[in-house]
């Protein structure tokens, strides 16, 4: 068995912790609360609208006609929508908004994290080349997937323990995603279940950017600031997106 594609997949999730550090910032907790999650909600919604909806597109014209394909793909987005919404309002109990927002963005990461796992496991197995060039740009872009996750957590609950486990979960869902694809797909690529998983994810993190981080993220003072740093996440992950080409 060659381990070099799981090692990648590993590494690349593990990256995830990288954004742990943020919280040894030394910087007004307000700012970098704020910060953080325009920059992670610019970075959600780029993921969804220039590489997750193009690549369920892709996956799912190999089975769908041009029709069914619009209507499986807007059918995905919206239960992806209703997904957060339905935990939204479960967790509302708890009354602590940032905690909330971290645990959201938790469920949407590893939504994320699994398939995308399973694609550089693939991808590394297929041409190692191909695979080491996914794999750095994925963990590029898990960094501020990890900043997403412990910066609302931690500042939530005043918990670094809980922040750092919450945030590592989210890091182990991608070699699991590997693992996934070593245990049952054995080289086989189920291109509509794929498609319609990418789907779902996508209503995932544009729920999460445009109706929990972005709106969090304006209620703190300096407006203007705080939409720079979420076109920065944009075009961060807009460069990561193209490294993978």
């Amino acid at each position: 068995m060659n381990y070099f594609p799981l090692i990648l997949s590993i590494i690349a999730g593990l990256s995830t912790l990288i954004g742990i550090l943020f919280i040894y910032i030394k910087i007004d907790e307000e700012k970098l609360i704020k910060y953080s999650l325009a920059f992670a909600a610019g970075v959600m919604l780029c993921m969804s609208i220039m590489d997750l909806i193009p690549e369920s597109i892709s996956l799912l014209s190999k089975t769908y006609d041009k029709n069914l394909l619009f209507i499986y793909l807007i059918t995905s987005i919206i239960v992806g929508m209703l997904i957060p919404f339905i935990i939204d309002k479960l967790l509302n109990k708890n009354g602590n908004e940032l905690y909330r927002v971290g645990v959201l963005s938790l469920f949407a990461i590893i939504a994320h994290n699994i398939p995308e796992g399973i694609v550089t496991y693939l991808s590394a197995s297929i041409n190692i080349k191909l695979g080491l060039s996914m794999a750095i740009a994925i963990a590029l872009h898990n960094i501020p997937e990890g900043i997403s996750i412990m910066i609302p957590i931690y500042y939530g609950s005043k918990n670094k323990r809980k922040g750092i486990l919450l945030t590592l979960i989210s890091a182990l869902s991608e070699p699991l995603g590997a693992i996934f694809a070593i245990l049952f797909l054995k080289g086989i690529f189920v291109n509509k279940i794929i498609g319609l998983i990418l789907g779902i994810i996508t209503g995932i993190m544009s729920y999460l950017s445009l109706i929990e981080l972005l709106p969090k993220s304006l209620k703190y003072k300096e407006k203007k600031k705080t939409i720079v740093f979420f076109i920065i996440g944009t075009v961060f992950m807009y460069i990561s997106i193209n490294l993978m080409k």
